[in-house]
């Protein structure tokens, strides 16, 4: 599944990340030095609005924000949501491209190392932006100059 990346297009990254501002963080960690805390942390200060989805932290709070258990949660409680972005294992992710779709989202974000062919298919056919193995934070700080941020 990793022998070759999913290319996405530049133009496409530059959209999400031009054009999308609230991302709602499927596995989002309360512990400090979780890849999903510094990815969001980093995110969160660059402008975006973090919406942490974790089922063992809801109701409390992460980087400041409510904690919802799923993206369905979030949305009935009034979040915008346009990205998901994945910190889960590649064989947990299918269902996620059908609750992004079903909650409004525009693009789906799988995080580096995560990729699986089934999440790809259900997100394309619903429309999606989709993104797979690599990092929001990696690509944000390329394409819009933060790479000496956090």
């Amino acid at each position: 599944m990793f022998d070759e990346a999913y290319d996405v297009m530049p133009d496409v990254l530059i959209k999400i990340l031009g054009d999308y501002h609230h991302i709602a963080v499927v596995g989002l960690s309360a512990k400090p030095r979780r890849p999903s805390r510094e990815v969001s942390a980093y995110m969160q200060e660059a402008g975006y609005n973090i919406i942490p989805i974790n089922p063992l932290y809801a109701g409390q709070q992460i980087l400041g924000q409510r904690v919802y258990a799923t993206l369905a949660d979030a949305a009935a409680a009034g979040e915008q949501i346009e990205i998901v972005n994945v910190f889960r294992r590649p064989e947990q992710t299918p269902p996620f491209a059908d609750e992004a779709a079903s909650v409004g989202a525009r693009a789906l974000w799988l995080q580096l190392g995560i990729a699986n062919d089934e999440t790809k298919r259900r997100a394309l056919a619903a429309g999606l932006l989709y993104v797979e193995n690599r990092c929001i934070k990696v690509e944000h700080a390329r394409l819009f100059g933060g790479l000496s941020l956090i």
